[in-house]
């Protein structure tokens, strides 16, 4: 597979997500209030980054997370639209580096990096299997 190709520095994507009660940090128990938790901000850009990267990779490949170092910045409440934003740095192998960032209106929520390895499904399946 040639990533020379289909992944460069530059492509960029971004999603919308609203923010329900199952996402907040009461919810899932990271905290006692109920906002956007952080481990579901960093899902929203998780899900943004691997489906900007399935988009350009053949049907037999995927990405899997592999590094997330992202600071929570601010407060979204349940019923908000947050905005997730990411975008290829740098491609090394089959590792990807991206920035992705999180948005609520025009206020920044979080920011940082993400890394997510290229990987051939059926052969990452049987790897796991044993």
């Amino acid at each position: 597979m040639d990533l020379d190709n289909s992944i460069k520095p530059g492509l960029k994507s971004e999603q919308n997500f609203t923010v329900l009660e199952e996402h907040s940090a009461a919810h899932i128990g990271s905290g006692t209030v109920s906002v956007l938790s952080t481990p579901s901000m960093i899902g929203f850009m998780e899900i943004t980054a691997r489906s900007m990267l399935d988009e350009v990779l053949p049907d037999t490949h995927s990405t899997v997370g592999v590094r997330v170092d992202v600071r929570h910045l601010a407060a979204s409440p349940i019923g908000s639209e947050v905005k997730t934003c990411a975008e290829v740095l740098n491609v090394h192998g089959n590792r990807v580096t991206l920035s992705i960032e999180a948005w609520y209106g025009d206020t920044q929520i979080g920011a940082g990096q993400h890394d997510r390895f290229i990987i051939e499904k059926e052969r990452f399946m049987r790897r796991v299997a044993g």
